[in-house]
C-alpha cells in the first residue's frame, strides 16, 4: 500500500531521515536514497509489531499533507509498504524495569502517539541497527 512519507535529505555526515505522517512516532533513516525503501518497510514493521493489523491506518491523501507548514525543506515520497510482511502476532515478554523508567517510557510513547510495546520495539530495532546487528 502506498503511504506518503516526508524525507529530510541528508549529507555526507547525516543520513536521510523519514517521517511518517500516518504513523506518529515512526521514523526511518538511510545513508543512501536507494536504501530508503528497505528502511521504511523495516520501520513500519517494527512500529506496528504486536499491534494487530487493524492498528494500521489507511494512507492520508498526499494532497492534504503537502499544504501542512510543518513539512519544509524536504521532499515527499510515496512509499510502497508491504502490509502482508507485517508480523502482528504479539509475543508476551516478562521484563523488569525501574518504575520511574516505565513511567517515562509510557509518557514518551503517548506523546508520540505510540504504545509502550511499540516504543520499545522501535527502540530495540534502532539500537540493533546502530550496532550493525
Amino acid at each position: 500500500m502506498l503511504y506518503p512519507v516526508y524525507v529530510h535529505g541528508g549529507d555526507a555526515k547525516h543520513a536521510h531521515g523519514v517521517t511518517f505522517p500516518d504513523f506518529p512516532g515512526c521514523f526511518a533513516a538511510a545513508d543512501e536514497w536507494a536504501g530508503l525503501p528497505a528502511a521504511i518497510q523495516e520501520a513500519v514493521q517494527a512500529h506496528f509489531h504486536g499491534e494487530g493489523a487493524q492498528a494500521v491506518p489507511e494512507p492520508t491523501a498526499l494532497e492534504l499533507l503537502t499544504a501542512d507548514a510543518q513539512y519544509q525543506g524536504g521532499a515527499w515520497m510515496l512509499a510502497d509498504v508491504d502490509l502482508s510482511r507485517m508480523d502482528t502476532s504479539p509475543v508476551r515478554l516478562n521484563i523488569s524495569l525501574p518504575a520511574n523508567l516505565v513511567d517515562e517510557i509510557d509518557a514518551f510513547a503517548r506523546s508520540q502517539g505510540s504504545t509502550r510495546s511499540g516504543f520499545l520495539a522501535q527502540a530495540a530495532r534502532q539500537a540493533m541497527a546502530l550496532k550493525g546487528a
